[in-house]
């Protein structure tokens, strides 16, 4: 049997955010626009059944009383990407990390341009965040969301100074 898809939309300070859960766990958050959104076709029906939780506690971060999401994931993706994706678990809220400091935590130093690329590919943004990791220089690079959502996102958190971001 396959697996039971239901997504609903909400709006954020970043846009509408589709929400999709895959059998009523969260499995996706897209922004409009984003980098490797699939069709939404893909999203099931809307439905709003499976999201109570995930909505409390985005706002609650938007509106900054949550720093640490406490929600199951459902992370579909390679074993790599999975491992990528669970590093960025670890990075707390207002930090950032570079691509070659993930790589070496992994165990896979000198592999930073594949931690891009599964950066990249995460399919839960701001819940799983990818937007906490920069250049090793400091520089904002590719973000899915695009770069002024990461720019707005890190400001929000605190966790990037303009003076040490390259823009």
């Amino acid at each position: 049997m396959s697996p039971l898809k239901q997504h609903t939309v909400i709006d954020s300070p970043y846009d509408p955010l589709t929400l999709v859960a895959t059998d009523g766990v969260l499995s996706a958050l897209y922004m409009v626009d984003q980098r490797h959104r699939p069709a939404p076709e893909t999203f099931g029906d809307r439905d709003d059944e499976p999201f109570p939780e995930v909505i409390e506690q985005l706002n609650a971060f938007f509106q900054g009383e949550l720093t640490e999401f406490t929600l199951p994931l459902h992370l579909e993706g390679t074993p790599f990407q999975r491992s990528v994706w669970e590093q960025l678990l670890t990075i707390p809220y207002g930090e950032t990390r570079s691509y070659g400091q993930l790589a070496d935590q992994l165990g896979k130093a000198g592999a930073s341009r594949a931690v891009g690329l599964a950066n990249g590919k995460n399919p839960i943004g701001i819940v799983v965040p990818c937007h906490r990791v920069i250049g090793s220089g400091g520089s904002l690079t590719g973000y899915g969301g695009g770069l002024d959502r990461k720019r707005r996102l890190l400001a929000f958190e605190g966790g990037a100074r303009e003076e040490n971001l390259l823009f």
